[in-house]
C-alpha cells in the first residue's frame, strides 16, 4: 500500500467514507484545490475490492484536475467513488449518508453526476448537503450533464479532423463509438446530424436498441474488439477507461481516437505508441470536460447557452495543445499535460490549500 500511495503522492487529501446502517462504502480523493475548491463526479460501481475502487479514484481525480485547468475554470480536481451495485445497493438513506460525509468537508470537494449516478441522485445527496451541483432541472440545476460532455467530445472531434484532414466536417466520415450510453448515444446524434457514418457498440442491449430506435441507419458491431478492426476514420471509446492497450492497438485501423471515457490509456507510454503509428489521440480530460463546464456553471446560477459557448471553446483548446504538441515535439497527451500543469503550478504560486469561504471573508490562501 506504501507503494501504491508513493505513485499518487500528488494528493492533497483521500477521505474514506463508512456508514454501517446504509452500507455506504466511499471513497473521496482531492488531487488539487490551488485554483478552487475540487469539483468532480461521483460514480457508483460494483469494484471487485477497495484497492481498485482506491486506483480509479486517484486516476479520475487526477484528470479532473487537469480538466478544469485546461477548461479554463477557477476550479480544482475531485472525484468520489461508492463502492456497490447501484441498481442493487442504491437507497435513499445511502446517498444522504453520503452527502453527510462531503458536508464535512466544508467546501474543498464539490461533487456531481457520474457513471451510476444522475440528478435525481444529487438532489438526495442535497438534502444533507449544500457542495452538490449536477442537479435535477427541477430544483434549479443543469440536469444532465453528459448533454455538454458529449457536444465536448463533438468539438474536440471536429478539431482533430481539421488538424489531420483539414477541415473540421466529419460529413462522411466513418466513426465507431464504443459504448452508447449516456454521453455516447448524444454523440452518436451529433455525428448523425453532421453526415458522419456510425458504427457502434455496446454490452447493453437497452442502449443499443435505444440509439437504433433514434437512428435506424447506425451498424452495430458485436464488441469492441470487432468495432476497433473496423474500417474506421474515427474511433471514439466512450465507455470505461483503460480501453487503450497495447492489444487494442494493434488492431485499430482509425486516424483518430477521439472519445467521452475517462482515463482511456491503459497505461504510460500508450500516447508514444500511437503517435509513432501516426494515430492522433485526444487526450480524453480535454474532449470531455463539457461536463464539468455544465455542471460549474450552476455555482454563477445555470445558463444552458453560456455553458455551452464555453463548451464549444473545446475546439480551440484541442488546436492549442496540438500545436504545441508539434512545436515541442511530444504526443497531444503530453502537450495537454504541460497545458494543464502550467496553469495549476501559477495558482499553486498564490494558494496551495483550499480551505473555503470563511464568513464575511475571502478564501484562504
Amino acid at each position: 500500500m506504501a507503494e501504491f500511495f508513493a505513485r499518487h503522492s500528488g494528493h492533497e487529501q483521500v477521505v474514506y467514507c463508512a456508514d454501517g446502517p446504509s452500507g455506504l462504502k466511499a471513497i473521496i480523493a482531492i488531487y488539487s484545490t490551488a485554483l478552487g475548491p475540487a469539483l468532480g463526479g461521483t460514480r457508483f460501481h460494483p469494484y471487485p475490492d477497495e484497492e481498485s475502487a482506491l486506483a480509479d479514484v486517484l486516476n479520475l481525480s487526477t484528470a479532473m484536475a487537469y480538466k478544469a485547468a485546461l477548461a479554463g475554470l477557477d476550479l480544482g480536481g475531485g472525484k468520489a467513488v461508492i463502492i456497490g451495485d447501484p441498481m442493487r445497493d442504491k437507497s435513499e438513506r445511502l446517498l444522504r449518508a453520503y452527502g453527510r460525509f462531503i458536508q464535512s468537508l466544508d467546501g474543498r470537494y464539490i461533487t456531481a453526476c457520474d457513471v451510476g449516478t444522475y440528478s435525481p441522485d444529487m438532489d438526495v445527496i442535497a438534502r444533507e448537503c449544500s457542495h452538490v451541483t449536477g442537479r435535477s432541472v427541477e430544483q434549479g440545476g443543469a440536469g444532465d450533464s453528459s448533454i455538454l460532455t458529449a457536444y465536448g467530445v463533438f468539438q474536440g472531434m471536429r478539431a482533430c479532423a481539421s488538424h489531420r484532414w483539414g477541415t473540421p466536417s466529419l460529413s462522411g466520415r466513418r466513426v465507431g463509438v464504443a459504448g452508447v450510453g449516456k454521453v455516447g448515444r448524444r454523440l452518436v446524434g451529433h455525428l448523425r446530424d453532421e453526415g458522419a457514418e456510425v458504427v457502434v457498440t455496446d454490452v447493453s442491449a437497452r442502449a443499443i436498441e435505444q440509439v437504433l430506435r433514434d437512428h435506424p441507419d447506425v451498424v452495430v458491431v458485436d464488441d469492441v474488439g470487432a468495432l476497433a478492426a473496423a474500417d474506421l476514420d474515427v474511433y471514439a471509446p466512450c465507455a470505461m477507461g483503460g480501453a487503450l492497450d497495447e492489444s487494442a492497438l494493434a488492431s485499430l485501423r482509425a486516424g483518430i481516437i477521439c472519445g467521452g471515457a475517462n482515463n482511456q490509456l491503459a497505461h504510460p507510454g500508450i500516447d508514444k505508441l500511437l503517435q509513432d503509428r501516426g494515430i492522433l489521440y485526444a487526450p480524453d480530460y480535454l474532449v470531455n470536460a463539457g461536463g464539468i463546464i455544465q455542471v460549474a456553471d450552476e455555482l454563477d446560477g445555470f445558463s444552458f447557452e453560456r455553458a455551452k459557448a464555453r463548451a464549444a471553446r473545446i475546439y480551440d483548446t484541442m488546436r492549442r495543445v496540438l500545436e504545441l504538441a508539434a512545436d515541442e515535439g511530444v504526443p497531444p497527451a503530453a502537450a495537454a499535460d504541460r497545458m494543464a500543469e502550467r496553469r495549476i503550478a501559477g495558482a499553486s504560486a498564490r494558494r496551495t490549500l483550499w480551505l473555503g469561504h470563511p464568513v464575511g471573508g475571502t478564501p484562504h490562501e
